[in-house]
């Protein structure tokens, strides 16, 4: 079954398309929503799995509030807070929620001999 995790903008994306194998379809709500998002979000999903990966701040606890509705069923990924969104959290902190939310098969694991910026 398709696996498909929602963030909300595409440097959210691209963040996580360097962590995730390509498998795993990426989609964006591009920080807004509406009847027609939604419905375009909802075909391209149907009955696959999904998760909400939103940013821990105002904006993305409205987006999750709305994609729970949409997708009941999802599982959640969090970030914490005090991060610069899902696209501004260290790669060691992503890679453990994925885990924690059972991806652990599709995760690229980076190599962390190498200095973080």
């Amino acid at each position: 079954m398709p696996i498909h995790v929602i963030v909300e903008g595409k440097n959210d994306r691209s963040k996580l398309r360097r962590l995730l194998q390509p498998e795993i379809s990426i989609l964006c709500t591009y920080g807004t929503l509406n009847s027609m998002k939604l419905e375009k979000l909802r075909k391209q999903i149907k009955y696959d799995e999904v998760y909400l990966f939103m940013d821990n701040d105002s904006s993305g606890k409205r987006i999750r509030g709305e994609l729970r509705d949409t997708f009941p069923d999802a599982e959640h990924i969090y970030t914490r807070r005090g991060y610069a969104g899902v696209e501004g959290t260290p790669d060691e902190y992503l890679i453990a929620q994925l885990e924690k939310a059972g991806l652990d098969e599709y995760i690229i694991y980076p190599d962390f001999q190498q200095p973080f910026q």
